[in-house]
């Protein structure tokens, strides 16, 4: 079975959020195809990424003459010009390409991109801004949502669950949540070791890191916890 990492991305539109996404993929092994409308855009990523090319994501024939049909995932990262982001997915999707990506600005935006074609749509401000207000309250480390209403936190264990094994704590039962991993506070051989799997029989201890996951309401009300 193939590796999906290694194969090729075509990222088309390369502003601050489609360069960044290039440039990481790059970085993390993955060949890219950069494509962007601006001469001069690609020509800072020229030396950065093997693969950048000036051109029209809007014309279908343009897109074919690049191969870009011949990708099998494709991010359309085109920020502020909306009719072009729609075009290009549209066409992406025409082109038969199984995985499309594309950025959306806006909730109606988000909903036409997922008519036209879109597999997925990311919106990365409104994430970050949703993800930030979660930071900000409770003893939320980090936040992810992972679907409308289920998210995995990083957080600190309360007071009460502290110095018992896991399966004593009833925190399904309490709080609807469950802690799938744990991050022990105190150092082995002067190094703090990484997270590992929690088992019904982990203790906690204050400090340490955990991963939580559950719905979200339950999981903001557990980190609200002392």
């Amino acid at each position: 079975m193939a590796d999906i990492r290694n194969e090729p991305v075509v990222v088309i539109g390369l502003g601050r959020f489609g360069s960044a996404l290039a440039l990481e993929l790059a970085k993390r092994g993955t060949e890219v195809l950069g494509i962007d409308n601006q001469p001069k855009t690609v020509q800072s990523m020229v030396g950065q990424l093997p693969h950048v090319i000036t051109a029209d994501s809007t014309d279908i024939e343009a897109l074919r003459q690049l191969g870009v049909g011949d990708f099998h995932r494709a991010v359309v990262a085109i920020g502020t010009d909306i009719q072009a982001s729609i075009l290009t997915t549209s066409l992406l999707a025409e082109l038969g390409i199984p995985d499309i990506w594309a950025k959306a600005i806006s909730g109606q935006h988000r909903n036409i991109l997922t008519r036209v074609g879109a597999h997925h749509v990311i919106a990365p401000e409104h994430d970050m801004g949703e993800r930030t207000a979660h930071l900000l309250t409770g003893r939320i480390l980090d936040y992810v949502e992972v679907d409308a209403d289920f998210a995995v936190i990083k957080t600190k264990p309360p007071g009460d669950v502290v110095g018992m094994p896991l399966r004593e704590s009833r925190l399904r039962s309490r709080w609807g949540v469950t802690v799938v991993a744990v991050k022990p506070e105190a150092a082995v051989g002067g190094r703090r070791p990484g997270f590992t799997h929690a088992t019904p029989d982990t203790v906690l201890s204050y400090g340490d890191l955990i991963l939580v996951v559950g719905p979200v309401d339950n999981v903001e009300r557990f980190a609200a916890v002392e």
